[in-house]
């Protein structure tokens, strides 16, 4: 664990916090689908990027509580987004799973967002780029701790 008492350590945590906090909000309103929830497209990016769980492990994923995950799985499946099936080992079980529909709305949600963080990107010089393409596995770690 990284020393906050260190004042370099606290201020860059701080703005790492900052940061994250602001270009998230930005990105958020890159949506192609108004109509879901962030919540919602966060579930339909964690069946896109782990595969079809059962409702409790979505849960523990999203770090939500399963009768919230139940409710929000209706709903994606109500829009024709998600498919319950029966689960392979356990039939007092269900296994969600994302419909094609989902995965052609997520594909075009990510080139949306990639085209327009690319846009921002193209006002670094070579040297914040490499900053960049050094810092995204370590962003990318945290996120899914």
């Amino acid at each position: 664990m990284p020393d906050l008492s260190h004042a370099g350590n606290a201020a860059a945590v701080n703005s790492l916090r900052s940061a994250v906090m602001r270009l998230g909000r930005r990105l958020k309103h890159q949506r192609v689908d108004e109509s879901l929830s962030p919540t919602e497209m966060s579930v339909l990016g964690t069946l896109a990027r782990c595969g079809s769980a059962p409702p409790g492990e979505l849960a523990r994923k999203e770090h939500v509580q399963p009768p919230s995950m139940t409710r929000i799985v209706a709903l994606l499946e109500a829009k024709g987004l998600v498919r319950l099936e029966p689960h392979p080992d356990d039939r007092r079980q269900k296994v969600v799973s994302q419909t094609e529909t989902a995965e052609a709305m997520l594909e075009e949600s990510r080139r949306k967002r990639n085209a327009w963080l690319a846009g921002l990107c193209e006002g670094l010089d070579e040297d914040e780029w490499a900053k960049l393409r050094a810092a995204a596995p370590v962003l990318e770690k945290l996120a899914h701790l």
